[in-house]
């Protein structure tokens, strides 16, 4: 029975809901909501799934203080050496830096917690509080994936601007990191310059960059005053987070990005302490030994930037890494993925601070039914177990190798329905429904497709879909069978044609051109 046919037989009482017949409800549907009326929006809790013990987590935290105490890191640059000697950390006789218990928790305890990621206007900051979730992208990759004609090629400064401008319009996706390398920049300046201007220039949500060397911080920094329109105000509200992988696994600082990660706490800018041990590689191959590494790398992280500038904002950014132990490849795409990114999660909370890691990676080439089911499980699972920032959850292909415009947009899809999965189900006397079961089964048509409560809840209570096909088989002949592939080219034409307000006004476009080559 059709809906409009359920309408005509309902109650008056429920009649008076309609909105003009299927026109009418279109219309409503695809009207914007106000944020508390939308069934997913960003920062909603999770932490319903912890794949470890209270005994694990205390087992872990244990080791790790055990690892930073005994083995403890090496590489530190001597600014790092110095400022984490007057902290309180040792330097012994093989050079190595360990940390005492009593030193970690000290840092713990002036660590900044429940910090803001802002973005460009306030409707776009991230809470970063207990389990709340934000999913965005993040990575490196040196390819674009073109699906229709199954090529990869090296991708540009203009195909991470084309990705910001998507990022900024697709609702699930809440916060932009650099997802590509621009190949087309062959100094590394002109390179680090062209990435972040090609991401504050697409979107206004909160932004991750990371730089190509020390030397590099302060003219973007620059670019970043000019944008805020001036260093007080890039200071009140930075926009963009440093993504830093500060060490090297296992166990040892990355001299120059340290240096760096110094340069940005300076200039005020958050940073993200990437630690990305490959289990079975660079980090143990027990899936436990992995988040151990992970987590004591982390934990010297806190050490160094609170030894810099104590409460200092820093995300939490253990990221392990999967081997396929049969190859030595990287398997981002995995099942095993899935639980060290949420057993990350947990360890977050376990410290209470803001985290951050990845999930979303497909192994498969192309976004395919195999890149479908790697993308979906593990971020369920990252939503479902709290994570604060869920990096390089849409796009990312052949492990992290390349990044696809038509796969983000599909991701966001898929985004969707992970978030209703985090957001769960509210049960209250109003969702238990008895007065509308009596009604409809005692007074009622005996069926609910016509009903008010139906009605009123078919924006806030479900999730639709933009690109996915749910027509029947009969319906989707009738489109002339509809590739999803194709609606997804489609889709992303029309949201670059039509990409709206310019992120940055034309007067300060024509002014920071004018001081750098930008290459889109």
């Amino acid at each position: 029975m059709s809906v409009e046919k359920a309408e005509a037989e309902q109650a008056p009482a429920a009649k008076a809901v309609r909105t003009g017949g299927r026109a009418g409800r279109l219309a409503l549907r695809s009207s914007p909501l106000a944020r508390d009326q939308r069934p997913v929006f960003e920062g909603m809790s999770g932490g319903q799934y912890r794949p470890l013990t209270q005994e694990g987590e205390a087992r872990i935290h244990k080791a790790a203080l055990e690892a930073l105490e005994k083995i403890g890191l090496s590489g530190a640059p001597p600014s790092g050496v110095h400022v984490l000697l007057e902290a309180g950390a040792v330097q012994d006789d093989d050079g190595r830096i360990r940390f005492s218990r009593m030193l970690v928790e000290d840092m713990l305890s002036v660590a900044a917690r429940g910090i803001t990621l802002f973005g460009r206007s306030p409707d776009n900051d991230l809470h970063l509080s207990g389990s709340r979730v934000h999913f965005g992208t993040a990575g490196a990759a040196v390819h674009v994936v073109e699906p229709k004609t199954r090529t990869y090629r090296e991708s540009t400064a203009r195909d991470l601007y084309e990705a910001a401008v998507l990022a900024d319009q697709l609702d699930n996706i809440h916060f932009f990191q650099r997802a590509m390398v621009c190949r087309d920049a062959a100094d590394p300046l002109e390179m680090d310059i062209n990435t972040l201007y090609a991401c504050c220039a697409g979107t206004r949500k909160h932004v991750g960059t990371s730089f190509s060397e020390p030397d590099n911080v302060e003219p973007c920094i620059e670019l970043l005053h000019f944008i805020a329109g001036g260093e007080e105000k890039w200071r009140d509200r930075p926009f963009v987070s440093n993504s830093n992988c500060f060490v090297v696994p296992p166990m040892r600082f990355a001299t120059e990005s340290c240096e760096t990660m110094e340069k940005c706490i300076r200039a005020g800018m958050p940073v993200l302490l990437l630690s990305a041990g490959q289990a079975g590689a660079t980090a143990p191959a027990s899936l436990a030994g992995a988040v151990v590494q992970a987590v004591a790398e982390c934990l010297a992280g806190v050490v160094y930037v609170n030894a810099v500038k104590p409460g200092h904002p820093a995300i939490f950014g253990t990221w392990p890494f999967v081997s396929d132990l049969r190859t030595g490849a990287m398997s981002g795409g995995s099942g095993e993925q899935a639980l060290l990114t949420a057993a990350c999660a947990q360890m977050h909370r376990f410290y209470d601070l803001p985290g951050g890691a990845a999930a979303g990676i497909a192994d498969s080439k192309l976004p395919d039914m195999q890149a479908g089911w790697e993308q979906g499980i593990s971020n369920v699972l990252a939503g479902l177990s709290g994570l604060n920032l869920v990096y390089e959850s849409v796009g990312m292909h052949a492990s992290l190798l390349g990044f696809c415009p038509e796969s983000m947009i599909l991701g966001n899809d898929l985004l969707g329905q992970a978030l209703r999965c985090v957001r769960g189900i509210e049960v209250t006397e109003d969702s238990v429904s008895l007065d509308v079961m009596r009604n409809v089964c005692l007074e009622g048509p005996g069926h609910y497709l016509g009903h008010g409560q139906t009605l009123g809840l078919m924006q806030s209570e479900y999730v639709y879909p933009s690109v996915a096909d749910r027509k029947s088989p009969k319906e989707w002949e009738e489109y002339e069978k509809p590739d999803l592939i194709d609606q997804a080219i489609l889709r992303k034409e029309q949201m670059l044609a039509s990409s709206g307000i310019p992120k940055v006004d034309p007067v300060t476009d024509r002014a920071i051109r004018s001081r750098h080559r930008i290459l889109f």
